[in-house]
């Protein structure tokens, strides 16, 4: 059970940034194996089988709970990968399975009856026949859901499904509807969906052109700086074009989702969890983040309880500004 009114779920790339998690407060780590079953398939990321089991049993040590998002959708002739990771998950003791492909959830409700499942946001369900579908069909316990949403939607949503739902609270933020992004595909041929590898490392390159540096994806520059300005690591959804004369982000700006001042209408509109984003990031800000949110939570229902961890959270923002996204939905 969670510590506070809100589950607090965090992220873990690494298994020092479990312990991390564990440190500050987390009442449930994702993380996932070191192959293209989770979407953050990266070098130097994620878990083999032995330290999945190790991490199980740190975190319940620690009163916590693992989770392994095996959340990319399996290929044609090479499912048994995807079989073998939830195999993997169930007998290293992990609480819970984050999966999105049917063939996945299927394999784990008839292989694993006792482990429980949730429906990653990869699925994109956001509507009750979609959610309740795969409630009755492979008894998903919790869906988490697209960051597209606002919070009396999701008041709406919940009033009609009978499942646990959780939602991002902070991190990086998607340009797409989860699970339907093509751009890292067309521009490096490997997919965020299936290989689970979003601008992968060896289709980035960096370049310098007098006093400006420029970073390339694919071989497409996507964007360009003078020497002193920060040039992010490069996402095509945050890449800067000239559009009308002018040079702008067109798709998304490089900045944070940061729930922090609504948490209380997010637990009134009957949210389960609240999901920190970040297994790319390091051990020092998954620990940041985990004991800011676990403040929070744990002041929920007092005066201004949040206002002094809002204040300190845009330090940990990307570009150092952060934004409710779709749950506030201002531009309306």
């Amino acid at each position: 059970m969670s510590r506070g009114a809100l589950e607090l779920v965090c992220p873990a790339g690494t298994p020092s940034a479990l312990r991390a998690a564990v440190r500050a407060g987390a009442d449930t780590v994702y993380c996932g194996l070191r192959d293209e079953t989770n979407a953050r398939n990266f070098p130097g990321l994620n878990f083999s089988p032995d330290e999945l089991a190790d991490a199980v049993t740190h975190a319940h040590q620690g009163g916590a709970r693992v989770m392994v998002a095996i959340n990319t959708f399996a290929q044609a002739g090479r499912v048994a990968i995807w079989h073998n990771a939830v195999d993997a998950a169930a007998q290293a003791g992990a609480h819970a399975v984050i999966a999105a492909d049917m063939a996945v959830l299927e394999h784990a409700a008839s292989r694993h009856p006792g482990l429980r499942l949730h429906l990653s946001v990869q699925a994109a369900a956001g509507t009750p026949e979609a959610i309740r579908f795969y409630a009755e069909r492979f008894g998903v316990k919790r869906v988490v859901l697209p960051r597209i949403l606002s919070i009396p939607e999701i008041k709406a949503l919940t009033g009609e499904i009978d499942v646990e739902v959780e939602v991002f609270a902070f991190g990086g933020m998607c340009v797409m509807t989860e699970g339907r992004c093509d751009l890292s595909s067309y521009v490096t041929g490997r997919s965020p969906n299936l290989d689970g590898v979003c601008s992968p490392p060896e289709a980035v390159s960096y370049s310098r052109q007098g006093a400006c540096r420029s970073v390339a994806l694919g071989g497409l520059t996507i964007d360009r700086q003078a020497d002193g300005e920060p040039l992010g690591y490069p996402t095509l959804c945050k890449g800067r074009f000239m559009a009308g004369g002018k040079t702008a982000h067109l798709f998304e700006d490089p900045v944070s989702l940061n729930t922090i001042d609504v948490l209380p209408h997010l637990l009134d509109a009957g949210v389960t969890a609240l999901k920190i984003e970040g297994r790319q990031r390091g051990k020092a800000y998954v620990e940041a983040v985990t004991r800011r949110f676990r403040q929070a939570i744990d002041a929920l229902g007092q005066p201004d309880g949040a206002a002094a961890v809002a204040a300190n959270l845009d330090t940990m923002a990307e570009g150092q500004r952060s934004t409710v996204g779709a749950y506030r939905k201002t531009w309306r």
